[in-house]
């Protein structure tokens, strides 16, 4: 029997009342017309994904996240594999001249300056006229970025009673909306009640892929008219999350940059009228961050932080990045935890973020 796969390509393109006119509550399962009205910005519009069958390969087990990561970080390998290594090759005396090439070819893999300084100096204090190996690099390297990725708030925090809210915030196009199916898949899986919240109503084709996706995995779903108040939606997600003792709330929000102050505020407003349904609420703000963004992802980070009160980050699309050293900067200067990361496009392909494989993803292959 064939399997669905949601997950399909995508273009790349106020008042805190209840204010519930023109919000509609469904587990439809029906597929949305394909010519529904976009929101007028068809360079952010994500197109909604048919369900289409899954190839016998996605079908099996997956091999696990540090097998994925070592896929998908290729890219960012192959800097250290070409450009690194070649600046070493059979060993380099430590100076100053090679410290300066050590710290710009350490750039190229979005790690930030801070790291990249870090790593460097760290070399020039323990093997500064002394002949350097990549296996010496490798180690002082590996140590580094171990000891700033280190964190002990890896998992979702859950409400001690009554719904989990979870507000998820970024930029259009940086795979948000998505990575909510994934996280709605991923605690269905274990057994938990899941309503979404599509809070997104500036853009259509989030509303009508969150509806479809609820629609297959047998979760509720709150959805408003095309330009309605994002808040009220949130606000009736919650609601309803609570009336019916739902495990999980999870609210998409309009997708904004993070340099539009008007938008961003309204995620303040978000997080106050799902606090007056269920206190403590919402108990996690995850802001997804494309991985192929390179240093505007800092930016972003920076932005929402500010404005949403972020508490951890979902790194999508990082089997598509070449720089899969932004978490790096990200968790350094803003100590934002990577709870997740997406690996690719299907239904299961979001992992929870674990440090040791991240850091050996990232220099294993230098061992071969």
């Amino acid at each position: 029997m064939a399997l669905w796969n949601p997950f399909g390509k995508k273009s790349t393109s106020n008042d805190e009342s209840s204010a519930s006119e023109g919000i509609d509550q469904s587990a439809d399962t029906k597929q949305p017309a394909s010519g529904s009205a976009n929101s007028g910005d068809e360079s952010t519009r994500e197109e909604v994904a048919e369900p289409t069958t899954v190839p016998a390969s996605e079908t099996a087990k997956p091999q696990g996240m540090f097998a994925g990561l070592k896929s998908a970080m290729q890219k960012t390998v192959k800097l250290f594999n070409t450009d690194i290594r070649d600046l070493i090759k059979e060993g380099r005396v430590v100076d100053d001249a090679f410290l300066d090439e050590l710290y710009t070819d350490l750039i190229k893999t979005d790690m930030g300056v801070g790291p990249a300084g870090k790593i460097r100096d760290d070399i020039g204090s323990k093997f500064r006229a002394r002949k350097l190996f990549m296996e010496d690099l490798v180690e002082t390297a590996r140590g580094t970025i171990s000891d700033i990725m280190r964190q002990d708030d890896g998992e979702i925090h859950f409400a001690e009673s009554g719904p989990t809210v979870i507000m998820v915030v970024g930029v259009n196009g940086a795979g948000k909306t998505t990575s909510i199916a994934k996280l709605a898949h991923r605690f269905t899986s274990q057994g938990k009640t899941v309503v979404l919240g599509a809070g997104d109503t500036f853009r259509a084709a989030a509303v009508e892929q969150l509806t479809v996706w609820a629609g297959r995995m047998g979760c509720e779903i709150v959805k408003g008219r095309q330009g309605s108040d994002p808040a009220s939606v949130a606000y009736q997600a919650a609601d309803l999350a609570k009336k019916n003792s739902a495990d999980i709330c999870i609210v998409d929000t309009a997708g904004r940059l993070q340099t539009q102050s008007n938008l961003m505020d309204e995620l303040g407003k978000i997080r106050r009228v799902t606090e007056k349904v269920i206190p403590g609420a919402p108990h996690e703000v995850l802001l997804v961050l494309d991985a192929t963004a390179g240093q505007n992802a800092i930016s972003q980070a920076r932005g929402f932080s500010e404005a949403a009160g972020c508490t951890g980050v979902v790194l999508a699309k990082l089997d598509g990045s070449a720089k899969g050293g932004v978490a790096i900067p990200i968790r350094q200067e803003f100590g934002l935890p990577v709870k997740f990361i997406g690996l690719g496009e299907t239904h299961d392909a979001l992992a929870a973020f674990d440090v040791n494989q991240y850091v050996e993803a990232l220099f294993d292959p230098l061992d071969q």
